[in-house]
């Protein structure tokens, strides 16, 4: 085998028993990134040469008998969390050539347990998009084509877009990525792997640069549901320096990946059958439930009524946050200054801002600081709010009766660069599945389960209760071992 078609877990079994070092690991990985990102463009910036000397190092580790659980394992971390000694740009300009001095918790935490860094994967410019087209570093390329069309590019979805490229194109075993509105689980449908954003709470946010600070979350991208089981162990975990990280014990996921899901009751939401979406991904979801059936679990019919509002609701509060939270890039503490002779401090604001943020970024600011402002604060974020809340207690309710939801994870497969860029609001639905996880702080799980007509990969979705990921490990297991999803993009390493 060769060893970028390892699965996490079957590269930490390998490593164990002595079937591969960790230098060679890292080395075919470091080598498909080389080969690959000119094309793919999932990383802003490589890191061979401390990845190889981190590899040694963990094999040196092994070797004394200190192995963590990660030891020797290559990611991709998405350039969102700071890594220290290493450019973080969050895809935009007014922080290119900004290197942090210190780590974010989740990255700390993954180097503690022997992750070793293959660079920093590209995203949507501060996580705003849904197609990892807004970065200022250039788009990144969906490792997956049409069958009628394979020269046409294709989006990996977004913002952890070169997150999930890197992990479906064979160039890391697993990437970290960040949802805010379904930025994990829409990438990872796209381009056919697994994806999850754990509960609220569960993964620090400090060290990650802010978009939503209330609907942010880290959360791990890998080939399978068991990946990213073993990642979040390592990701997840209560941080003092984070207000909303939850202080609770983080369980074995991976173990809950063998669970029968024998006598579960699974939701189907009514909400989420909505028009126009493409027979196929009612085809796909029905089969699913099928699959669960047939796996023991009981299917009932479950309403979320406030459903309609989350789209709205979302594109209130989260601009709204973004507005606050990007204030401080103005020119003057880090990254981007645009400063002449004669500049006085608004000038010096205006101009950097203006070359610093791109087009979407500077949108949601907008909308953002419109939604806060004196006259309309009532009328839109507070109401806004009020109807997250509502959102919120429909699935308190629905959680009363089933165990876990399902339902598609995006309402399309990935779709062609240029297609939806001139129309925003068709750009937004694509969060359409996935926003009212984030509005009410719940886990979400995506999983690969079959292909479109064209051939590209589609996901399904499992929504799980507050801190109850070993019960959406166990559903998604669950359909993944039914699916038995095996094809590959075509531009992949060893291709």
């Amino acid at each position: 085998m060769h060893p970028t078609d390892f699965t996490l877990a079957g590269a930490v079994a390998a490593l164990a028993e002595g079937a591969i070092s960790a230098e060679e690991l890292t080395r075919a990985h470091v080598d498909a990134v080389e080969a690959l990102n000119p094309r793919i463009n999932a990383f802003i910036t490589t890191t061979p040469e401390q990845a190889m000397e981190a590899a040694r190092a963990s094999d040196a580790k092994r070797a004394r008998g200190e192995a963590g659980p990660l030891e020797g394992i290559p990611l991709a971390i998405k350039d969102l969390f700071c890594t220290a000694g290493v450019q973080t740009t969050a895809g935009s300009r007014i922080l290119g050539g900004f290197v942090p001095p210190y780590e974010s918790t989740v990255t700390a935490n993954l180097k503690r347990d022997g992750a070793v860094f293959l660079g920093k994967a590209n995203l949507d410019e501060f996580a705003m998009g849904s197609s990892n087209l807004t970065s200022a570093y250039g788009g990144v390329a969906n490792p997956w084509s049409r069958r009628n069309d394979p020269e046409v590019r294709l989006v990996p979805g977004g913002s952890s877009g070169g997150s999930a490229a890197a992990v479906a194109a064979r160039m890391a075993l697993g990437a970290t990525g960040t949802d805010t509105g379904g930025s994990i689980r829409q990438p990872a449908a796209f381009c056919g792997i697994a994806g999850i954003k754990p509960t609220y709470g569960r993964c620090s946010r400090f060290g990650i640069v802010a978009f939503a600070s209330s609907l942010d979350q880290a959360g791990p991208f890998g080939r399978t549901v068991e990946d990213c089981a073993i990642l979040l162990r390592s990701m997840a975990g209560f941080d003092p320096k984070d207000s909303t990280s939850a202080d609770r014990p983080v369980p074995d996921f991976a173990a809950a990946c063998t669970r029968s899901v024998k006598g579960l009751r699974i939701g189907v939401p009514k909400e989420y059958r909505l028009d126009g979406t493409p027979p196929e991904i009612e085809r796909l979801w029905r089969q699913g439930l099928d699959w669960l059936r047939d796996a023991g679990a009981e299917i009932v019919d479950i309403t979320l009524p406030h459903t309609k509002y989350a789209l709205p609701t979302y594109y209130i509060v989260a601009p709204a946050e973004a507005s606050s939270n990007l204030a401080r890039y103005d020119g003057v503490r880090f990254g981007l200054r645009v400063a002449e002779a004669g500049f006085d401090l608004r000038d010096l604001y205006e101009r950097t801002r203006a070359a610093g943020f791109g087009q979407e970024v500077r949108r949601r600011i907008m909308i953002g600081t419109y939604v806060l402002s004196a006259g309309y604060y009532d009328a839109y974020y507070l109401k806004a709010q009020k109807v997250r809340a509502l959102i919120a207690r429909d699935f308190t309710q629905a959680f009363a009766g089933v165990d876990a939801i399902v339902t598609p994870a995006t309402p399309s497969a990935a779709f062609a660069e240029g297609e939806n860029s001139d129309d925003p609001i068709q750009m937004y639905l694509n969060d359409v599945f996935t926003v009212t996880a984030n509005l009410a702080g719940l886990p979400g799980l995506a999983v690969p389960a079959g292909l479109d007509p064209q051939g590209l990969p589609l996901g399904l979705q499992v929504i799980g209760r507050p801190f109850d990921e070993e019960t959406v490990f166990a559903v998604g297991a669950a359909l993944e071992r039914a699916a038995d999803f095996k094809a590959l993009p075509s531009t992949r390493a060893g291709a």
